[in-house]
């Protein structure tokens, strides 16, 4: 399965940010939400319209805008 499918973006749902499957929740916060500590289990009770899937698509995303060339150091 190809979980980047569950990767839009629309100009329409939040100012064309990535979302999982068109709904007003972002790969940004779910990234942040795992970086908090939470675990696959814990979002999923939090957000009862969240599938497992979904989690696995945001960290797909991430991996692969992750693949530069470029490295930028953040202070």
């Amino acid at each position: 399965m190809n979980y980047l499918d569950r990767i839009t973006v629309n100009l329409e749902v939040m100012h064309g940010k990535p979302v999982i499957r068109n709904m007003r929740f972002s790969v940004t916060q779910m990234l942040e939400l795992i970086a908090g500590g939470m675990s696959f289990d814990e979002i999923l009770e939090d957000y009862p319209y969240i599938q497992r899937e979904d989690i696995v698509a945001c960290l797909q995303y991430a991996a692969k805008i992750s693949e530069t060339k470029q490295v930028v150091q953040f202070s």
